[in-house]
């Protein structure tokens, strides 16, 4: 994990404005970054030891822009 990664990914974490899902990613990744193993992070966490997994092999392979959340499969949503 590069400075400017960590620094993305704490900003996330600390901002208020944050959706919940992404932060919680956030800290799992942070968690990771810092040698703890994934059932320690998923402990700590409250989360289960594939969505550790998940996010944290989603983040090696694409980086932050891996923590947004993927498009739903269906017709788009129509506001009107």
């Amino acid at each position: 994990m590069t400075d400017a990664q960590r620094a993305v990914l704490e900003g996330w974490v600390r901002r208020r404005t944050t959706a919940q899902a992404l932060a919680q990613r956030s800290r799992i990744v942070l968690e990771c970054a810092d040698g703890h193993s994934i059932m320690e992070v998923s402990r700590r966490l409250g989360a289960s030891p594939d969505t550790v997994r998940t996010w944290r092999r989603r983040f090696l392979e694409r980086g932050v822009d891996g923590l947004y959340d993927e498009p739903r499969p269906g017709a788009p949503r129509k506001i009107t």
